[in-house]
């Protein structure tokens, strides 16, 4: 007896593509790890969907501009169960993340709660905005650079005004 799912939202050229491998090896096969990626002040995060899947099993590496996780997820039941229905993916996971200069791979922190495991990507430190001077003539002036969307103060010094004073 075979049962499958109907999911009217889902993306129908996945589940076929899995429907296919699993027919063809006899095995079901791991699914991607579903996530969200949102920027915020400190850097960025990212939000993987890891449910059923043991702390211990996960590895995460940094080499260059990659960030690679990984994960297994166990069957529950023994080799040779007679196995009714088994719907759960499960097996090794692996997503690679290809990350920026901007970003600071050395100090990816990560915490595991609830299925879900929770990267923080903080930008580096040439990536941080900084004050700059600009200098023209007799007047110096000075700009703070920000984000795309901060707010850009200026503050302007006559140098002749200051020695008159």
């Amino acid at each position: 007896m075979s049962v499958m799912r109907f999911d009217p939202f889902g993306d129908p050229f996945r589940s076929l593509d899995r429907l296919t491998s699993q027919m063809m090896s006899g095995t079901r096969t791991p699914m991607g790890m579903p996530m969200d990626v949102w920027q915020a002040e400190d850097g960025y995060h990212v939000a993987l969907d890891l449910p059923g899947v043991h702390p211990d099993s996960v590895e995460i590496t940094t080499e260059r501009n990659m960030l690679t996780i990984r994960a297994e997820r166990r069957a529950e039941y023994e080799q040779g169960a007679n196995v009714l229905l088994a719907e759960r993916p499960q097996g090794r996971f692996t997503r690679q993340l290809q990350v920026g200069d901007a970003l600071d791979t050395a100090r990816v922190s990560a915490t595991y709660g609830d299925g879900v495991l929770l990267l923080t990507i903080p930008l580096s430190e040439q990536a941080q905005p900084r004050r700059i001077e600009v200098q023209h003539g007799g007047r110096q002036q000075q700009l703070s650079v920000s984000g795309e969307d901060g707010p850009q103060s200026e503050q302007t010094t006559n140098r002749g005004e200051e020695q008159n004073s």
